[in-house]
């Protein structure tokens, strides 16, 4: 059987695709897309991607959106301190014994993100 090989891309609507682009490569470090060949991607590190349907009522995330971004990080306390310097809150800072650190934020169109720190 043939098997997807890796997550490609995550493509979204948005009100203000090119500010919210700046957003993410602000706070986040997520590169823009490419507009030629001589633009780099965004290139992550190998590790551990969760593929995960909910329950249409989970409570885990917002009840008006249809999905959450993860992103993995190395330094979860830095990355708090990052965002919340820069005037973004963060919320929800749980842990998951063998599993890792999480803390949940939204972007400025309100999609729910979560930062997981493994373990």
């Amino acid at each position: 059987m043939q098997k997807v090989t890796g997550f490609g891309g995550f493509f979204f609507r948005s009100s203000d695709p090119d500010e919210l682009a700046k957003w993410y490569e602000a706070h986040l470090g997520v590169s823009p897309v490419p507009t030629s060949a001589e633009t780099a991607p965004w290139v992550t590190e190998a590790g551990v991607t969760v593929f995960s349907p909910f329950s249409e009522d989970t409570d885990y995330f917002s009840s008006d959106k249809q999905f959450m971004l993860n992103f993995r990080v190395e330094n979860l306390d830095a990355m708090i301190t990052q965002l919340e310097t820069a005037g973004i809150r963060t919320f929800n800072r749980t842990e998951m014994e063998g599993i890792g650190q999480f803390v949940h934020l939204t972007d400025p169109e309100g999609t729910p993100i979560e930062l997981w720190q493994p373990a």
